[in-house]
């Protein structure tokens, strides 16, 4: 199973040892694939310094952390470009990650890429969905 985590995911992993966490420590023990983009990356680094207020040390671990569990693709090195899909065009390069890495799911938060429910054939569900959905393949 191949799966994006929006930005807010991983932020709110590092933010608090909640659920979104519990969703990374999975990715970790490979119950599924993590993918990530440059845009994504770059977009957590930013606000885990800015918003957050890590220091650069926290930042440099979590960046660490998060390349480690995940494998990085580029949609634009695969000719793939999202335009006026999401009401909001930050999430175009969200959606690009999903598609270039063929992922099944994405994770998000944001209301903007959610009420899409499907896109190209990758659902995208909030956490909470995520995990009902793992708790059931893991019953399998």
């Amino acid at each position: 199973m191949r799966v994006v985590f929006d930005t807010n995911v991983l932020l709110a992993a590092f933010s608090t040892e909640g659920l979104c966490w519990k969703l990374l420590l999975k990715a970790n023990r490979k119950e599924f694939f993590l993918y990530t983009s440059p845009y994504i990356l770059n977009e957590f680094k930013s606000k885990l310094s800015g918003k957050f207020g890590f220091s650069a040390e926290e930042v440099e671990e979590s960046m660490n952390l998060v390349a480690e569990i995940s494998r990085n693709i580029d949609p634009e090195e695969k000719g793939i470009h999202i335009k006026g899909v999401c009401r909001d065009k930050k999430d175009d390069p969200i959606l690009a990650c999903g598609i270039a890495s063929e992922a099944d799911f994405l994770v998000t938060g944001d209301s903007d890429l959610l009420i899409l429910k499907k896109y190209k054939g990758m659902k995208i569900f909030n956490s909470r969905d995520f995990e009902i959905l793992l708790v059931g393949f893991s019953k399998k």
